[in-house]
């Protein structure tokens, strides 16, 4: 699939307790409108240790209702256990989003 590896490579830079957006990775990649090249690409993830894909939220920070390892239940609980706050499903991107700047 076109984008998968530089998606993937993306993933694996993403600090311990940061997330980013679709759009960010997109960005990324030379062209925002790529967002839903970029959710599909995360759905074929086979590893979530190594790509850590649940670091990845919609732009108002909304977890992934159909989150390919366990839905957004499971997404909450990596992140969680990866330092972010979760609330009402929900990441506040001006503290957690990863500026790579």
């Amino acid at each position: 699939m076109k984008y998968q590896n530089e998606v993937y490579d993306f993933l694996t830079k993403i600090p311990k307790g940061k997330v980013v957006t679709y759009k960010d990775i997109a960005i990324y990649l030379g062209n925002e409108s790529l967002s839903r090249v970029v959710g599909n690409v995360l759905h074929q993830n086979k590893d979530p240790l190594i790509y850590p894909c649940f670091k990845v939220v919609n732009s108002r920070g909304e977890l992934a209702d159909n989150f390919a390892f366990g839905g957004k239940e499971n997404q909450k609980k990596m992140l969680e256990e990866d330092g972010v706050v979760v609330k009402d499903y929900k990441v506040d991107l001006t503290k957690y989003r990863w500026n790579r700047k």
